[in-house]
């Protein structure tokens, strides 16, 4: 049985854990996830309590309220994407093993019948977090969802902006949301599909196979290429986002 006053979260002691975790299994209120996340998953910062709800969160992610399911995942996903951070929980991918091996099917079932591209995208990041995917597993959602990514470039060290959204495919060093369509910007340079390999050809197959072709072609532009329009030098888009 868990020692819940032993463990902590964001805030101090994690003994108040138990209660939000059964107010949540009777009330999916938006607020009450929120203060979970607040809790486990502060900014990213994960929490020996955050692995000690592992077990909760894969069964709640068994559950047929599809909306408590998909919360549980992102929530579960976003702390294994942590496991490596310092947090006093031990090995965590050893010691939760079955309840990953839950979570890792829940997501990829709950995949196949996304149609909200922001919730495929974001049990996508999951389902890496699960596996245990470095980098892409806390950086994907982040691009595909806000269609950016904030980046520098590799040779002058300017921040950069990559945009993957409505106004178009791009690179630019200036505030786009912002301008007046007069700012610099260089096209970015897709690589085809049969080119992709590795994260890049793996997860271009599974948007395809789920029919999330717009998740598809976007990725084509996160694993291609571009150019810094201060500097000129040519770099991989995806290279930059896993570095950090």
């Amino acid at each position: 049985m868990t020692d819940w006053p032993q463990l902590s979260h964001a805030y101090g002691s994690a003994e108040d854990i138990p209660a939000l975790l059964a107010r949540i299994a009777s009330e999916p209120k938006p607020e009450l996830w929120n203060d979970l996340w607040s809790a486990l998953c502060h900014q990213g910062s994960v929490y020996s309590a955050s692995f000690a709800a592992l077990p909760w969160l894969a069964d709640m992610a068994e559950s047929e309220d599809r909306g408590q399911a998909v919360n549980a995942l992102g929530l579960a996903g976003a702390i294994m994407a942590g496991a490596e951070q310092s947090h006093d929980a031990g090995d965590v991918r050893t010691q939760h093993s079955a309840e990953i091996a839950t979570l890792l099917a829940s997501v990829n079932r709950h995949l196949r019948t996304a149609t909200d591209r922001t919730e495929y995208v974001d049990l996508l990041e999951s389902m890496l977090g699960f596996e245990g995917v470095a980098g892409w597993s806390e950086d994907l959602a982040w691009g595909l969802g806000n269609e950016e990514y904030e980046i520098s470039c590799p040779g002058c060290e300017t921040n950069l902006l990559i945009a993957l959204g409505e106004r178009g495919f791009f690179c630019t060093s200036e505030d786009y949301a912002l301008s007046d369509d007069t700012i610099e910007t260089r096209p970015l340079r897709p690589t085809s599909p049969a080119n992709l390999e590795g994260i890049g050809s793996r997860l271009h197959d599974i948007a395809l196979t789920d029919g999330q072709h717009k998740v598809a072609h976007v990725l084509t532009y996160v694993f291609g290429n571009a150019s810094c329009p201060d500097c000129q030098t040519d770099f991989s888009v995806a290279d930059r986002v896993s570095a950090g």
